[in-house]
């Protein structure tokens, strides 16, 4: 019996009450038990590693050391499974004659990618994952 209290629990890594919110923007999701909520926590984390791990073995392949959205779309379209939902998410890669193109200033002019903003209809990831400024800390008592 001592054995089984010394276990420690299993936390997600990803905040639990913006993955909460991101699952109910589904208008076909009312409420989110704990059990699903823990799953897609673990699941996107996985899967996360998954592709992380995946586009590094293709900027290493490229003998790269910086990851970049061309070695993300590669490290896609080889898994078909994730090809088939994801592909037609990431970005359009840009040709490569405006990249070259582009100068210096070009570049110092340009925001940060944190201050463009979304097209219409649409939010930017960080903003699910962002604190609240009128949330309180959650305090947790061991007892």
């Amino acid at each position: 019996m001592a054995e089984d209290d010394a276990v420690d629990p299993i936390r997600p890594e990803f905040p639990t009450a913006r993955v909460k919110k991101i699952m109910k923007l589904d208008k076909d999701i009312n409420k989110v038990n704990s059990e699903a909520l823990f799953l897609v926590s673990c699941s996107t984390n996985l899967f996360l590693r998954f592709l992380a791990e995946r586009t590094a073995e293709v900027a290493a392949e490229k003998k790269k050391k910086t990851v970049k959205l061309d070695h993300l779309r590669t490290a896609v379209k080889r898994h078909r499974p994730t090809s088939d939902f994801l592909l037609d998410s990431l970005p359009i890669p840009a040709e490569s004659a405006q990249s070259v193109a582009r100068s210096a200033t070009d570049r110092d002019r340009s925001r940060p990618v944190a201050d463009k903003s979304a097209p219409a209809g649409t939010r930017r990831i960080d903003h699910f994952f962002r604190k609240p400024e009128n949330e309180a800390p959650i305090q947790i008592n061991d007892a």
